[in-house]
């Protein structure tokens, strides 16, 4: 449990900044959350929970995005998760926290520049399934590390060139899935255990009101904006986790 006021603060925040940015972007909940629960939470701890409120977040709209589904473009990506949550939940294990926040906050910058300068991209048109399936297992690899599974199919599928409502359906359904397998993986290692179930019960309604908040001021805004502001935001935390990271390490 946190420890401190600051912690709570931490705690706090991340569950409502990372739902209203799931909210207006319908995506990017744990890269958010994660950039304030890294430093307020152990990363078995922080895992575990991101992944619980993830899944909640995912499931509360679900039923909004129906209509984009494709199931034959959705299944290599959750077949690829499948092999990739496994080897994420190992990795989580056998890091130290430092390290941890370093390659958490070097991926959200990267993640979050890229998808700014992604629209002007040529579309990816070689691979077919094939390469869907490699996407999607490394995006399950991330989902085992700490509930990240959806960042780099998002990028993918963008460049891929799909419609809105096909990549949005694909992200919800590939992330369901993925949180689904982890939280499995976890109650069999003992790593969601009480201390998370309690920290979900204090996150879980905030993230929900926030994300309530966030579908209401994307209806009145375009989409563009919204996303190209979560990114904003992605790549803004990605690089204070780095440079904080980074100069621990380096007086260490």
């Amino acid at each position: 449990m946190p420890d401190s006021p600051e912690a709570w603060a931490l705690l706090v925040a991340g569950a409502a900044l990372g739902g209203l940015v799931q909210g207006m972007s319908g995506f990017a909940f744990s890269v958010v959350a994660l950039s304030f629960w890294a430093w307020a939470l152990a990363p078995e701890t922080a895992a575990p929970l991101v992944v619980l409120c993830a899944l909640t977040g995912q499931l509360s709209t679900l039923l909004s995005v129906r209509r984009g589904f494709e199931w034959a473009r959705i299944a290599p990506f959750v077949v690829g998760g499948l092999f990739g949550v496994p080897m994420g939940v190992f990795v989580l294990h056998n890091i130290d926290p430092l390290r941890f926040r370093l390659v958490l906050g070097a991926l959200f910058t990267l993640y979050g520049l890229y998808g700014l300068a992604a629209p002007e991209a040529r579309k990816v048109k070689f691979g077919g399934r094939s390469l869907d399936a490699v996407i999607g297992g490394i995006g399950g690899v991330l989902g085992g590390l700490g509930g990240l599974s959806g960042s780099v199919p998002a990028v993918w599928t963008q460049m891929r060139g799909w419609k809105r409502d096909l990549r949005r359906a694909t992200m919800q359904v590939y992330n369901i899935a993925m949180h689904c397998l982890t939280l499995t993986i976890y109650s069999r290692t003992n790593a969601l255990n009480v201390t998370s179930w309690k920290l979900y019960a204090v996150t879980a309604p905030l993230l929900l009101l926030a994300s309530f908040y966030g579908t209401r001021l994307y209806k009145r805004v375009s989409e563009r904006g919204f996303a190209r502001l979560a990114l904003v935001l992605i790549a803004v935390s990605g690089l204070m986790l780095t440079i904080g990271a980074a100069r621990a390490l380096w007086r260490s």
